[in-house]
């Protein structure tokens, strides 16, 4: 019976001992997942200070160096910058936004009905562009129509009062509606590039507070830091010339810099429930990064680069023509270096 005994014993032992180390590597894996998630979580704190203040120092730059002489707008200086900037913008909506867009309302997780029989993600982009000039058209021919119906004197008056100190003569006139209508414009400008700029900064803050990879997580730190400093230039750069009130300089200022790290705490919370490839995740964030790219590409091009480029002063100067030129590829070609870095 003894040998009997210890043959069941051993039978018994071999039959829990399966239970018993897939007990041991549950355990130790939800040991390691904590502490996955733990690491993950320092570095998304980490990632909201670097992002809030690269941001912040990015738009700040043009608001606080606005009346430095070298800086003022139509300079060699302020062409170069301006064009960098812009390289960046353009390069974020073409190599950034553009292809998560094309890869969100592509993915295998979204039904083949409508999704998969269209190219969505470009038809977005497309119809935001075409938008974004009805919106600026608009707006700006509005506000046109309204300083040509203000009352101006008539070239009778002026003959006759020449020496008149408080007549406005009409050339000046015209002077001051220049300005007034290049000045609404310079609004208009900045408020919709800010938009479009938040609509990618909301949704890759989510992303980023939803990822539980710190590898990941720390690629994206330094790529989103150095995207949104340029980026603050550019938007600094259009609000400084808008001549906005202080306060709402600085309600823009704080909407910038705050998208994206509230994006992130946002993802933070719903981490635990948040499901990437869900297929209202993806469809969101598809129309979202679609819309934001194809505004992002037409600021960079007719806003930001068809204006400067077509100036005289930088037509007729070719070392700030040429510089410019070459500004523009380096911080385009810079902002692509961020795409390779990001996903390594």
């Amino acid at each position: 019976m003894f040998p009997y005994n210890i043959v069941m014993l051993v039978h018994l032992s071999m039959l829990f001992l399966p239970k018993l180390v897939f007990a041991k590597c549950t355990c130790e894996s939800q040991i390691q997942g904590h502490r996955i998630e733990h690491e993950a979580l320092e570095f998304k704190l980490i990632g909201i200070g670097s992002i809030l203040l690269a941001s912040a120092i990015g738009v700040c730059i043009p608001l606080l160096l606005k009346n430095v002489r070298a800086l003022q707008p139509e300079t060699g200086l302020h062409f170069l910058i301006k064009a960098f900037a812009a390289g960046v913008i353009l390069a974020t909506g073409f190599i950034h936004i553009l292809p998560d867009a094309f890869a969100s309302l592509t993915s295998p997780c979204l039904p083949e009905n409508p999704w998969g029989g269209f190219p969505f993600a470009g038809f977005i982009a497309m119809m935001a562009a075409i938008v974004t000039l009805m919106m600026e058209a608009l707006a700006t021919g509005y506000h046109r129509r309204a300083e040509m119906l203000k009352p101006q004197p008539l070239d009778g008056d002026e003959e006759a009062n020449p020496t008149d100190a408080g007549h406005v003569h009409g050339p000046a006139i015209l002077l001051e509606r220049s300005n007034s209508s290049s000045l609404i414009r310079n609004r208009i400008v900045s408020q919709v590039l800010e938009l479009g700029i938040v609509f990618h900064s909301m949704v890759i803050g989510v992303s980023m507070g939803a990822t539980q990879s710190p590898k990941i997580i720390k690629s994206l730190i330094a790529a989103l830091s150095f995207h949104q400093f340029f980026e603050g230039i550019g938007l600094g750069g259009c609000i400084s010339q808008a001549k906005f009130k202080a306060r709402t300089i600085t309600t823009m200022v704080l909407f910038f810099s705050l998208t994206t790290p509230a994006g992130i705490a946002i993802g933070i919370l719903i981490s635990k429930r948040y499901n990437e490839y869900s297929p209202t995740a993806l469809v969101v964030q598809g129309v979202l990064d679609s819309a934001s790219s194809g505004i992002l590409i037409y600021m960079a091009l007719v806003d930001l680069l068809a204006a400067d480029f077509m100036n005289p002063k930088l037509q007729t100067d070719f070392r700030v023509q040429f510089g410019a030129n070459f500004s523009l590829l380096l911080g385009a070609c810079c902002m692509s270096l961020m795409a390779k870095w990001g996903d390594s």
